[in-house]
């Protein structure tokens, strides 16, 4: 067996900016995990809001190689279940790795992963494309410059409205809003009447996470579906979203990977609980991941390799009308001059 720490800087098409931080370059790890002859990839984007860097992440893995070595033969749930008491506080790093060895599992099987967990591609959801804040005029220039059916539009400046009304002077496409939990309950309440006569489908966690007692207010009194980001990190989190949120947004580096992610999924399905999966602008390699998901989904936002200039590798791919799935086994990733 061998484990191997790709490092990246993935150029952005534009400047990515939310309510808390902007970026021009995102820092990336890809892990691969080899044996008897087949790779499976995994990757995990850093993020400096969570204290995550490449290095960090390589230093974490690096301490769990051996465990991964002897149970290398076992399912990648199995092996997340021993990986985890070492890793419960390093998530990111868990996430690559457990990609990796679901990729690496898929392969050995000689199937993707979609279809070892019966699942119809078909069915897979359109992702949205990120719109982040910026001057209206440069928001407007994205929207022209890049059509698309489904935006998601991000927020958290003091004229959100006018910003909406703006953009749609420009485009008929649906609007995802993510307000990076920049409003109060008040403000959240009132522009979710506004924002439904926009072509508005959802607010994303525009509340701060401590803020219980307006988020079930706001869940009462909201014109639109309110959907959990920041609320929802680990599989506990998905039963405290009854009766505040209308569905949950699991990101697979903040939970630890694909396996908890499918038991976040189906807790929150049987909560009658919309769902979604989101992205942290990772490659194609953890985009090709993420589809794998999909078709069991309300809603992906899988975008991440649509706004950069530069991949790590082929996979999945991701048009304006359907999710285009690779003939290969596992996540269906090749790496770019990977030996």
């Amino acid at each position: 067996m061998k484990i191997e720490y790709h490092q990246y800087q993935l150029q952005l098409k534009d400047t990515f900016r939310i309510s808390h931080a902007s970026r021009d370059v995102q820092p990336s790890l890809v892990v691969s995990v080899s044996h008897d002859g087949v790779t499976g990839f995994g990757e995990a984007a850093a993020t400096s809001y969570y204290g995550v860097t490449v290095e960090g992440m390589i230093r974490s893995l690096k301490k769990v190689e051996q465990i991964v070595e002897n149970h290398i033969e076992e399912p990648p749930e199995i092996i997340w279940e021993k990986l985890y008491p070492e890793l419960k506080t390093e998530t990111f790093a868990l996430c690559a790795l457990d990609m990796a060895l679901h990729d690496l599992y898929g392969k050995r099987k000689q199937q993707p992963l979609y279809k070892l967990w019966k699942l119809d591609p078909i069915e897979a959801p359109q992702t949205s494309y990120t719109i982040g804040i910026a001057s209206t005029e440069e928001m407007i220039r994205k929207i022209n410059d890049f059509p698309w059916p489904l935006y998601k539009i991000k927020l958290g400046t003091d004229h959100d409205i006018e910003i909406i009304k703006e953009l749609r002077k420009y485009t008929n496409s649906v609007f995802r809003i993510d307000a990076n939990v920049a409003w109060n309950a008040s403000q959240a309440i009132e522009n979710s009447h506004i924002l439904k006569e926009l072509n508005v489908e959802f607010l994303e966690q525009p509340l701060p996470v401590d803020d219980y007692d307006g988020q079930k207010k706001l869940y009462e009194n909201s014109a639109l579906p309110v959907i959990a980001d920041e609320s929802c990190i680990v599989e506990s989190d998905v039963e405290k979203c009854t009766d505040h949120f209308h569905g949950v947004n699991i990101k697979l580096t903040k939970c630890g990977g694909i396996t908890p992610a499918l038991r976040m999924i189906a807790k929150a399905k049987a909560l009658d609980l919309k769902t979604m999966v989101g992205c942290m602008t990772e490659s194609t390699v953890g985009i090709s991941a993420i589809a794998q998901l999909a078709p069991m989904l309300d809603f992906v936002d899988m975008d991440g390799a649509l706004l950069l200039k530069n991949d790590t590798s082929t996979g999945v791919k991701i048009t304006s009308e359907k999710v285009i799935y690779p003939n290969e086994n596992g996540t269906g990733v090749k790496l770019f001059k990977f030996e």
